[in-house]
């Protein structure tokens, strides 16, 4: 009896070992390199990863990847709360082909993702998008490029309730918008951008769409640069009974675009608290300064420096009194 109880004792031991293996395969910190890296590894310091894919399967919850070296580290799928530091070791790369996505993000509504130092470049046939966020609390993206895609360089598409911080980032060259937030569903949406560039995208530098949400947008845009866009510079648009996008830009530069800035929706006026307010501010060398459609708002806090566009500098409509 002795003996059998042992066996039975030894089997459920290796039985639980087996079941807890995966767990503590997992690591807080994983590495990747690409001097060193194989897919093969734990993803440990001494054992790093080859791709960003690897080392996120290999991360807890809420833990972080760690770059190591220069080097492309393929395309990510985030399915949880994580981290991707690269903090001043050269170029950390995501090269984009065929249609595909360089990053997507559907995570769960709790989910923090934070992104630093990364380059997520289209290589020039059928570039696709640089990132995707489907779902996820919140998003933090810094120090980052992301370019020559044939879509959108960023696409923030969140199906409920979402934040958004894009801070020293390029969104360039790109097919479609530098930067695109058309949220979904009924969900508060908040989008800040500080110091972000977005240079001669083919449709629009910032484009905040609200035609597919009926919750509530706001969007700061302070410090930051659209230029060279073949359509507009920043763009709020939305339809009737829709989400009526509220974005305020501050201390940014807008030249040599289509138009400016635009704000358009199909409501009639009156019909929609849509807003876009500008101060302090340079619209330069547009071909049109600002357009305003529908029941929209476009105001001014009566600081902004407009000379040198192609349709004789129009004054913006309406004051706001600082306060």
């Amino acid at each position: 009896m002795g003996r059998i109880l042992g066996a039975c004792l030894v089997t459920s031991l290796v039985a639980v070992g087996l079941l807890v293996t995966p767990a503590q395969a997992q690591l807080a910190r994983t590495f990747v390199s690409a001097v060193n890296g194989n897919d093969a590894n734990d993803c440990n310091r001494l054992t790093p990863c080859r791709t960003f894919q690897r080392a996120h399967n290999n991360t807890f919850d809420q833990g972080e990847i760690t770059v190591l070296d220069s080097g492309g580290y393929g395309a990510v799928l985030i399915t949880k709360s994580i981290s991707i530091i690269n903090d001043g070791v050269g170029e950390a790369g995501v090269l984009v082909s065929g249609g595909a996505t360089g990053i997507e993000i559907n995570a769960p509504d709790t989910a923090y993702v934070s992104l630093r130092g990364l380059t997520v470049q289209g290589i020039g046939f059928g570039g696709g998008t640089g990132l995707r966020f489907d779902n996820a609390f919140a998003l933090t993206i810094t120090n980052c490029a992301f370019r020559n895609h044939t879509g959108n360089g960023i696409e923030l598409k969140p199906n409920g309730s979402s934040r958004f911080s894009i801070s020293n980032t390029l969104a360039g060259d790109n097919g479609r918008d530098g930067v695109l937030v058309q949220p979904f569903g009924t969900g508060t949406v908040t989008v800040n951008l500080s110091r972000v560039e977005m240079y001669n995208n083919s449709i629009d530098g910032l484009e905040v769409n609200g035609t597919f949400s009926s919750g509530r947008i706001s969007a700061a845009i302070q410090d930051s640069v659209a230029a060279g866009n073949i359509t507009i510079g920043i763009n709020a648009v939305s339809t009737n009974s829709a989400a009526p996008p509220d974005v305020t830009i501050v201390g940014s530069m807008i030249t040599h675009n289509g138009i400016g800035i635009a704000t358009s929706n199909n409501a009639p006026a009156g019909d929609t608290g849509q807003r876009l307010r500008i101060g302090g501010s340079l619209l330069k060398g547009n071909t049109v300064t600002w357009s305003q459609g529908g029941g929209a708002f476009l105001r001014t806090y009566g600081d902004n420096y407009i000379d040198g566009n192609f349709d004789a500098d129009p004054a913006i409509p309406g004051t706001i009194l600082k306060r």
